[in-house]
Parts: C-alpha cells; structure tokens; sequence
C-alpha cells in the first residue's frame, strides 16, 4: 500500500487532523504504555508534525520541535499505530523525520530522549548515547546526539 508523507505545523492543521494525532499519541504513550502524563503539552503550539498515511489513515507519526537547550533540535513522539506494526514504517518514519530536520534546521545537532529499548535502532541513525539510561515517566531512557547530518 502506498505511504504518503506530510510534514506540517501545528497552525496549519486541520482541526480534525490535529484530533486524530492527539488520539493516537494518547493511545500509544498513556494507554498502550500506562504511562498517566501530560501528553499533550506547550511544545505543540510550535512543532512540525511528521505524518505516514496510508488509505488516509495515520500509520505513523512523530513531532519535530526545539530541543530544551535552545542550540539543536529533537524529535519525540515516535509511533506507529498498532495495527500497522512490524511492517518497518518505524524506519521509514525516521527517516523521513531526519529529512525533515535537516531541510528545516540544516547544520544544527539533534538530541533525542530514546526509550533505551531502542537504543539500536537509533544508533543504526547514527545516534549515540550520552547519558546513562534514567526513568523518564517510570520508563527507562537514554539521551541521544547526531552530531553530523550529513
């Protein structure tokens, strides 16, 4: 099945499109991981949203925005809804989101909070861990740099 991808700001969203990713985002990181937080948060209102669909339908999704420290941008929010899983939209996603980055924010370093199960797939990027692995939420995390985005 064919994969479009969109990438887009939260303004220029439509209501329903901006529904539909929150609905997902909630059912990955509050349901699915019965992780209670606040999922949707002040980061949105400026963030770039990286969009799979397929028939229409959100597949996978992942939310581009400032990183904490002001001098490199992140990227979070990585999922692939349940029911498109093990069909590698997760690397396409990726891919598709450091793309992105490098159009929108070419030269900068991007820091990523990973969920450290995924320390691998990320690392297969090009990240590397800089931290030791802390409980974000109650889930085990590592911080994460690609320094060159070439």
């Amino acid at each position: 099945m064919e994969t479009t991808v969109t990438v887009t700001k939260t303004n220029d969203l439509s209501p329903k499109t901006l529904l539909e990713i929150l609905a997902a985002r909630t059912k990955v990181f509050v349901v699915e991981q019965n992780c209670p937080y606040q999922e949707v948060d002040a980061k949105d209102f400026d963030a770039w949203h990286v969009q799979l669909r397929q028939a229409g339908a959100l597949v996978a999704y992942a939310r581009i925005i400032p990183h904490d420290d002001g001098q490199s941008i992140s990227f979070g929010r990585v999922l692939v809804v349940q029911s498109h899983r093990h069909e590698h939209l997760g690397r396409q996603l990726v891919t598709e989101t450091l793309a992105a980055v490098r159009r929108l924010y070419p030269d900068q370093p991007i820091k990523i909070q990973a969920q450290n199960y995924l320390r691998e797939f990320y690392g297969s990027f090009g990240f590397k861990p800089v931290s030791d692995v802390y409980l974000e939420d109650g889930i085990p995390h590592v911080d994460m740099v690609m320094q060159d985005q070439a």
